[in-house]
Protein backbone atom coordinates (compact mmCIF):
# COMPACT_ATOMS: atom_id res chain seq x y z
CA UNK A 1 0.00 0.00 0.00
CA UNK A 2 1.29 3.46 -0.90
CA UNK A 3 2.01 5.79 2.01
CA UNK A 4 1.65 9.51 2.32
CA UNK A 5 5.00 11.34 2.24
CA UNK A 6 6.70 12.39 5.49
CA UNK A 7 5.03 15.52 6.91
CA UNK A 8 1.75 15.01 5.03
CA UNK A 9 -1.22 16.19 7.07
CA UNK A 10 -4.28 13.94 7.14
CA UNK A 11 -7.38 15.13 8.92
CA UNK A 12 -10.68 16.90 8.87
CA UNK A 13 -12.04 20.44 8.81
CA UNK A 14 -14.90 21.98 10.74
CA UNK A 15 -16.37 25.39 11.51
CA UNK A 16 -17.46 26.19 15.07
CA UNK A 17 -20.72 27.70 13.84
CA UNK A 18 -21.71 24.51 12.01
CA UNK A 19 -20.18 21.81 14.16
CA UNK A 20 -19.79 22.86 17.75
CA UNK A 21 -23.32 23.21 19.11
CA UNK A 22 -23.66 24.50 22.67
CA UNK A 23 -24.74 27.76 21.08
CA UNK A 24 -26.00 29.28 24.33
CA UNK A 25 -23.82 27.47 26.88
CA UNK A 26 -20.62 28.30 28.73
CA UNK A 27 -21.18 32.05 28.52
CA UNK A 28 -21.26 32.08 24.71
CA UNK A 29 -23.17 34.98 23.21
CA UNK A 30 -25.34 34.75 20.11
CA UNK A 31 -23.72 35.05 16.70
CA UNK A 32 -25.31 35.89 13.37
CA UNK A 33 -25.28 32.20 12.51
CA UNK A 34 -27.51 31.51 15.54
CA UNK A 35 -30.44 33.23 13.83
CA UNK A 36 -29.80 31.49 10.51
CA UNK A 37 -32.13 28.73 9.39
CA UNK A 38 -30.94 25.69 7.46
CA UNK A 39 -31.41 26.06 3.74
CA UNK A 40 -31.85 23.34 1.14
CA UNK A 41 -31.05 23.03 -2.53
CA UNK A 42 -34.47 24.61 -3.18
CA UNK A 43 -34.69 27.01 -0.22
CA UNK A 44 -32.10 29.70 0.54
CA UNK A 45 -30.69 30.18 4.02
CA UNK A 46 -32.69 32.81 5.83
CA UNK A 47 -32.27 34.78 9.03
CA UNK A 48 -35.06 35.09 11.56
CA UNK A 49 -36.20 38.28 13.21
CA UNK A 50 -39.00 40.15 14.94
CA UNK A 51 -40.33 43.42 13.53
CA UNK A 52 -41.17 46.56 15.50
CA UNK A 53 -44.68 45.20 16.19
CA UNK A 54 -43.34 41.90 17.56
CA UNK A 55 -44.27 39.92 14.45
CA UNK A 56 -41.78 37.14 13.64
CA UNK A 57 -40.37 36.82 10.15
CA UNK A 58 -37.41 35.74 8.08
CA UNK A 59 -35.30 37.30 5.36
CA UNK A 60 -32.94 35.98 2.72
CA UNK A 61 -30.54 38.89 3.22
CA UNK A 62 -28.18 37.02 5.53
CA UNK A 63 -25.94 39.67 7.03
CA UNK A 64 -27.67 42.45 5.12
CA UNK A 65 -29.85 45.27 6.32
CA UNK A 66 -33.13 44.42 8.01
CA UNK A 67 -36.16 46.69 7.71
CA UNK A 68 -36.17 49.54 10.22
CA UNK A 69 -37.29 48.48 13.69
CA UNK A 70 -36.61 44.80 12.96
CA UNK A 71 -34.20 42.85 15.16
CA UNK A 72 -32.65 39.45 14.70
CA UNK A 73 -34.29 36.84 16.92
CA UNK A 74 -34.27 33.13 17.68
CA UNK A 75 -37.84 31.92 17.10
CA UNK A 76 -39.25 29.07 19.18
CA UNK A 77 -40.75 27.16 16.26
CA UNK A 78 -37.78 27.46 13.88
CA UNK A 79 -35.00 24.96 13.21
CA UNK A 80 -31.45 26.24 13.58
CA UNK A 81 -29.04 23.44 12.62
CA UNK A 82 -26.03 25.03 14.28
CA UNK A 83 -27.64 25.21 17.73
CA UNK A 84 -26.71 21.55 18.15
CA UNK A 85 -24.40 20.89 15.18
CA UNK A 86 -22.81 17.54 15.91
CA UNK A 87 -22.58 18.50 19.58
CA UNK A 88 -18.79 18.81 19.58
CA UNK A 89 -19.17 21.14 22.58
CA UNK A 90 -20.20 18.14 24.70
CA UNK A 91 -18.59 15.30 22.70
CA UNK A 92 -15.19 16.66 21.69
CA UNK A 93 -13.31 13.96 23.60
CA UNK A 94 -15.20 11.20 21.77
CA UNK A 95 -14.82 12.96 18.42
CA UNK A 96 -11.09 13.48 18.87
CA UNK A 97 -10.63 9.82 19.88
CA UNK A 98 -12.40 8.89 16.63
CA UNK A 99 -10.11 11.25 14.68
CA UNK A 100 -7.11 9.45 16.17
CA UNK A 101 -8.64 6.08 15.33
CA UNK A 102 -8.93 7.24 11.70
CA UNK A 103 -5.25 8.18 11.71
CA UNK A 104 -5.74 11.96 11.62
CA UNK A 105 -2.71 14.05 12.47
CA UNK A 106 -4.40 17.42 11.72
CA UNK A 107 -7.70 18.98 12.75
CA UNK A 108 -8.74 22.25 11.12
CA UNK A 109 -11.19 24.06 13.40
CA UNK A 110 -12.38 27.55 14.12
CA UNK A 111 -12.73 29.40 17.40
CA UNK A 112 -16.11 31.02 17.96
CA UNK A 113 -15.57 34.74 18.56
CA UNK A 114 -18.78 34.92 20.61
CA UNK A 115 -17.63 32.05 22.85
CA UNK A 116 -14.55 34.11 23.80
CA UNK A 117 -16.22 37.56 23.76
CA UNK A 118 -20.01 37.06 23.99
CA UNK A 119 -20.90 40.47 22.55
CA UNK A 120 -17.57 40.92 20.81
CA UNK A 121 -16.86 44.21 22.58
CA UNK A 122 -15.95 43.16 26.14
CA UNK A 123 -12.60 44.13 27.61
CA UNK A 124 -12.17 40.77 29.33
CA UNK A 125 -12.71 37.39 27.68
CA UNK A 126 -15.16 34.73 28.79
CA UNK A 127 -13.02 32.35 30.87
CA UNK A 128 -15.34 29.39 30.24
CA UNK A 129 -14.89 29.83 26.50
CA UNK A 130 -11.10 30.00 26.81
CA UNK A 131 -11.15 26.90 29.02
CA UNK A 132 -13.27 24.98 26.51
CA UNK A 133 -10.80 25.51 23.67
CA UNK A 134 -7.85 24.82 25.98
CA UNK A 135 -9.45 21.44 26.76
CA UNK A 136 -9.92 20.77 23.05
CA UNK A 137 -6.25 21.58 22.35
CA UNK A 138 -5.11 19.39 25.24
CA UNK A 139 -7.21 16.50 23.95
CA UNK A 140 -5.77 16.94 20.46
CA UNK A 141 -2.24 16.97 21.91
CA UNK A 142 -3.00 13.73 23.79
CA UNK A 143 -3.52 12.03 20.42
CA UNK A 144 -0.71 13.87 18.61
CA UNK A 145 -3.18 15.73 16.39
CA UNK A 146 -2.07 19.17 15.26
CA UNK A 147 -4.76 21.89 15.45
CA UNK A 148 -4.99 24.26 12.47
CA UNK A 149 -7.11 27.17 13.66
CA UNK A 150 -9.26 29.49 11.59
CA UNK A 151 -9.74 32.67 13.56
CA UNK A 152 -13.01 33.82 12.00
CA UNK A 153 -15.48 31.62 10.16
CA UNK A 154 -18.74 33.52 9.64
CA UNK A 155 -19.82 33.72 13.26
CA UNK A 156 -19.53 37.39 14.13
CA UNK A 157 -21.16 38.13 17.48
CA UNK A 158 -24.75 39.24 16.89
CA UNK A 159 -24.26 42.34 19.03
CA UNK A 160 -21.58 43.58 16.62
CA UNK A 161 -23.86 42.95 13.65
CA UNK A 162 -26.86 44.71 15.18
CA UNK A 163 -25.29 47.50 17.19
CA UNK A 164 -22.13 48.31 15.24
CA UNK A 165 -23.16 47.44 11.69
CA UNK A 166 -20.79 44.48 11.34
CA UNK A 167 -17.61 44.83 9.28
CA UNK A 168 -18.82 48.04 7.60
CA UNK A 169 -17.88 49.80 10.84
CA UNK A 170 -14.09 50.32 11.20
CA UNK A 171 -14.45 50.13 15.04
CA UNK A 172 -15.10 46.40 14.62
CA UNK A 173 -11.43 46.00 13.68
CA UNK A 174 -10.25 46.92 17.19
CA UNK A 175 -12.66 44.40 18.71
CA UNK A 176 -11.47 41.72 16.31
CA UNK A 177 -7.85 42.59 17.13
CA UNK A 178 -8.62 42.09 20.85
CA UNK A 179 -10.13 38.70 20.05
CA UNK A 180 -7.06 37.73 18.00
CA UNK A 181 -4.57 38.96 20.60
CA UNK A 182 -6.45 37.07 23.31
CA UNK A 183 -6.38 33.74 21.54
CA UNK A 184 -2.77 34.22 20.38
CA UNK A 185 -1.65 34.94 23.96
CA UNK A 186 -3.84 32.26 25.53
CA UNK A 187 -2.88 29.41 23.22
Amino acid sequence: MAKFPEGFFWGSATAANQYEGGWDEGGRGPALTDVTLGGTKDTPQMVTCIDADGKPGSYVNWGGELPEGTRYAVLDDAYYPNHIGTDFYHRYREDIALFAEMGFNMFRMSISWSRIFPKGIEEEPNRAGLDFYRSVFEELRKYDIEPLVTISHFDTPLYIVEELGDWKNPKVIEHFERFCATIFEEY
